[in-house]
């Protein structure tokens, strides 16, 4: 039986081992379905990566070997080509890879698979079906990891991150990208990608406006019809504008991985569509800990790892059955506020404070995120001059001003 096993060998899965090998475990196995580890990073050629873990400017492959070297250094157990079949809530995982069918144990497991892309499927765009229609995510991989051109004339669909790079590097490449087309009213992408991506290279953002039909000339994308959208995501009449484009990516979100989260029966917020946690990462089956964009989509790598030490922290202090908790405290939210990482919390702790991230569903200028007890008093203030849905909120609230709360703590936004 392994002391830890993790499920993932991408930054959350790699930071993970990495610091339970640091702490003591002795036995850590770490399962990876690809062939080699980094995950999502392997194709992230653009730095911007490692500036708050390592105070340098990476690009994603960097940022994995950093890992990755670390981890050669260890006597951390790698599986590559390896596919977790089942986990269960007994702390069983089944994996099939060239050896053969197996079942593991280990007296923890983290869960670092990460998260996918949603596809035109997951949105019903209408509009023929031919070649030329990408997710951003896997032309990503083509081009970097492959070599191959994924086409000339390109119109995205969504402003996500990878979408907004991509508009970046195909451009860099020599293709024309016509347009980033953005339902909200409202970009998807972080500012500086906005700026980076698509300002720099006037590149046009329609914001308010979607893709209402795809047309196909010789089995290939020819041309999208893009339409405006009122308030409520219909489309406005006569607002269409023909845009001739051989190549379309979708940009439009990210889904938690938790296929193997459903088949050991742990409780998934059906916002974030990943576990519901503790502050210390663990899920609603005892010894079973979670990190990185199996909970939520982050914004940066670096929060990524920093998140997933505290679950391999979590997990050593269950290996070695150093923790008790007496009672927990759910974490409640208001609109716009639309879900906390974590939400719910274990009292007592030996923590100072408690770090809760948050994302809103609507923009919002000068404000303040309150904390109110169960009791409606506000224990704490965060003053902010904006928030935006792009950007990953987070506050540090002090243990000390909810250690004897029995109940709940409610989070909300007042603008000034």
């Amino acid at each position: 039986m392994y002391d830890l096993i993790v499920i993932g060998a991408g930054p959350a899965g790699l930071s993970a081992a990495l610091t339970a090998y640091e702490k003591g475990l002795k036995k850590i196995l770490v399962v990876e379905r690809d062939k080699e580890m980094g995950g999502i990073l392997n194709q992230c050629i653009h730095n911007g990566f490692g500036l708050h873990l390592f105070k340098e400017e990476l690009t994603g492959p960097e940022f994995a070997g950093k890992f990755i070297e670390k981890i050669k250094e260890t006597n951390i157990e790698i599986m590559l080509d390896t596919m977790v079949l089942k986990l269960d809530e007994n702390k069983n995982i089944y994996i099939l890879n060239t050896k053969g069918y197996q079942k593991l144990s280990a007296k923890a497991i983290i869960l670092a698979m990460g998260c996918r892309e949603r596809t035109r499927g997951a949105i019903a765009t209408p509009g023929d079906r031919g070649a030329g229609v990408y997710t951003a995510g896997a032309a990503q991989r083509y081009m970097n990891m492959d070599g191959y051109s994924v086409g000339n004339k390109v119109v995205i669909l969504g402003s996500g991150d990878i979408g907004l790079i991509m508009a970046r590097r195909m451009t860099l490449e020599g293709a024309k990208v016509l347009a980033c087309v953005e339902i909200n009213p409202y970009s998807a992408g972080l500012r500086r990608n906005i700026k980076q991506c698509l300002e720099d290279f006037n590149i046009p953002l329609y914001l308010s406006h979607t893709i209402t039909d795809i047309k196909c000339t010789n089995n290939r994308v020819s041309k999208v019809i893009v339409s405006k959208v009122d308030e409520a995501y219909n489309t406005i009449k006569d607002s269409e504008i023909e845009i001739e484009c051989d190549t379309v990516l979708l940009s439009i979100g990210l889904i938690p991985e938790n296929e193997l989260s459903k088949e050991a029966n742990i409780t998934i917020d059906q916002r974030t569509k990943g576990p519901v946690v503790y502050e210390n990462m663990e899920t609603s089956v005892e010894g079973i800990f979670c990190c990185g964009n199996v909970v939520q989509v982050h914004d940066l790598a670096d929060n990524v790892a920093l998140e997933a030490k505290k679950a391999a922290l979590a997990a050593c202090k269950y290996v070695l059955n150093e923790r008790t908790f007496e009672r927990e405290i759910k974490v409640e939210v208001n609109k716009p506020i639309s879900y906390t990482v974590p939400q719910k919390i274990h009292l007592p702790i030996d923590e100072k404070l408690i770090d809760i991230s948050f994302r809103t569903n609507k923009i919002l200028g000068k404000c303040v995120i309150k904390v109110v007890n169960s009791s409606g008093e506000v224990i704490c203030k965060y003053p902010r001059e904006y928030v935006i849905p792009a950007e990953l909120e987070k506050i540090n609230i002090p243990v000390s001003l909810i250690k004897d709360e029995k109940n709940n703590i409610t989070i909300f936004i007042e603008e000034d």
